[in-house]
């Protein structure tokens, strides 16, 4: 029988194969062919390290560094890295308040009182729709002249005027309340006092 050259002695061929070859004979290690990584599993072994990397970096950066990191830093600007995580924010509860508002009161406002000018036409009721007191007018409000009257009422008959005038320039008259002022072609009449 003949034997290669790299065998050993060794069990018998009886005691069957044994770890460091066959019957005793040393067998050379079959080749294994080269280990492929996948795309997925390069991607993920570089971007943790990647991740890692920026990691520490924040954190030095945030720690302050020195002075003179600091002035380089302003002199040599790079790019900024900012990383934002999102965060799940819960929402704020819903208050509803209701708020009753009260009216204001309205203003007092001073009723308007009587009139202390009128129009030189008409008849008034001193006291409600004139003030007493004195007015003075311009005199007649055209070629005519000015006719005015101070009664007792408004019944227009002659035993109820008090004092009547016919102006052809300006006059004046005192009216006292609860009588009656008549007049016809006048300029405005002001109170006076």
């Amino acid at each position: 029988m003949n034997t290669p050259d790299f065998q050993t002695p060794g069990p018998s061929p009886a005691s069957g194969p044994q770890p460091g070859g066959w019957y005793g004979a040393a067998v050379p290690p079959v080749p294994q062919p080269p280990r492929k990584s996948s795309p997925a599993k390069a991607w993920l072994t570089h971007g943790a390290a990647a991740f890692v990397a920026l990691f520490l970096g924040v954190g030095i950066g945030a720690s302050g560094g020195s002075d003179t990191e600091k002035t380089e830093a302003k002199a040599n600007p790079g790019p900024t890295v900012t990383v934002t995580g999102a965060a799940k924010a819960r929402p704020a509860p819903t208050v509803t308040r209701t708020v009753t508002a009260k009216p204001k009161p309205p203003k007092k406002t001073k009723a308007p009182g009587p009139a202390t000018s009128f129009s030189g036409d008409g008849e008034y009721l001193v006291g409600e729709d004139i003030a007493a007191g004195t007015y003075k007018t311009a005199g007649a409000d055209g070629s005519i002249g000015c006719y005015w009257e101070r009664a007792k009422d408004a019944s227009g008959e002659f035993d109820s005027i008090i004092a009547n005038n016919n102006l052809t320039g300006p006059g004046r008259v005192t009216l006292n309340k609860g009588e009656y002022f008549k007049t016809n072609r006048c300029a405005e009449w002001k109170r006076t006092g």
